[in-house]
């Protein structure tokens, strides 16, 4: 007969864990269905925005810069960066002082793609999160919180 297993929570809605997965499941759904006419993953979507974000502080933007700020795998990054710039919405170039690294920057069609993709995810994101109506900011404290206490 087998062992009756145990859980830590009496069900699925009382995990977490499993509501922040299931959560994740719904909102990339969403995502993937403004993304798509694009040509884009929200992977590619979510490193564009990085170079966008950390080119307006600086014009050496890094791979691993772009990691950083993305809380992505550096090789993923890499990988990513070659299919965008495949796409044409990215340079690389040999960075000015690092010849390990190389410097990442929008292609004007870049630019084309990532601002049209950005007017889709915030009105996506906005519909997805109206529920939650003037509790978005808390719960958007609740995610940095736990963003900024996980990151390892």
């Amino acid at each position: 007969m087998p062992q009756e297993i145990e859980f830590h929570f009496k069900s699925p809605q009382d995990s977490p864990g499993y509501l922040l997965g299931q959560l994740t499941m719904l909102w990339q759904r969403k995502q993937k269905k403004v993304l798509d006419p694009l040509d884009l993953t929200q992977t590619q979507f979510v490193l564009l925005a990085a170079v966008a974000w950390l080119s307006k502080k600086s014009n050496a933007v890094t791979q691993i810069d772009i990691a950083n700020q993305s809380n992505a795998d550096r090789m993923m990054v890499s990988k990513v960066l070659r299919t965008l710039e495949e796409k044409g919405f990215v340079t690389r170039h040999e960075h000015e002082t690092d010849t390990r690294a190389k410097c990442i920057r929008l292609t004007p069609d870049g630019e084309i793609v990532l601002q049209k993709a950005l007017i889709e995810i915030e009105n996506a994101d906005l519909a997805f999160f109206a529920a939650l109506n003037d509790k978005l900011s808390g719960f958007n404290q609740n995610m940095v919180q736990l963003i900024d206490e996980n990151k390892a």
